[in-house]
């Protein structure tokens, strides 16, 4: 199988580290060569020591969900005649504790919206059946525990 690798980089600086006020700003280096600013979550540590502009790992994870579902989506689609001429999807995952009591992503909630362009148009059921096997396909939903749901606009 596939092997998918990143690079993550952080340097101390001039911090003194041990006081624990020390930056979470750092990159991400991906094999095709994309380089992303990535930090903590503010909402983890707050700034100074995270970077809001960042990154964070948490919405990494949602977008990875999300992205994986579309690029599912748009396959299916394509191969069954829908012309999709754009797709956006508002996702949000929710921190919680989980079953252990250990705090995790305990949900994420997909909200993809598409619009097709000419030619055939799948009705609500079969827009709803498109998301249903795009999530089901998803290797990143495929993989995790968190409660994945898509709530797709089927109107």
């Amino acid at each position: 199988m596939a092997e998918h690798t990143c690079t993550v980089r952080w340097a101390r600086g001039d911090a003194d580290f041990l006081d624990r006020r020390y930056s979470r700003a750092h990159e991400w280096a991906f094999d095709g060569g994309a380089v992303v600013r990535a930090s903590s979550s503010p909402h983890v540590v707050p700034p100074p020591g995270s970077d809001p502009a960042g990154v964070d790992p948490e919405e990494a994870f949602v977008a990875s969900l999300s992205s994986c579902h579309m690029l599912w989506f748009l396959d299916l689609a394509a191969r069954r005649g829908y012309r999709v001429d754009g797709y956006v999807d508002h996702a949000v995952g929710t921190m919680g504790r989980n079953a252990h009591g250990k705090l995790a992503m305990t949900r994420v909630v997909l909200r993809p919206a598409v619009t097709f362009g000419p030619g055939p148009q799948p009705d609500p059921p079969a827009l709803a059946a498109l998301h249903h096997e795009a999530h089901d396909q998803c290797f990143i939903a495929n993989s995790v525990n968190t409660d994945v749901r898509c709530e797709p606009d089927v109107s």
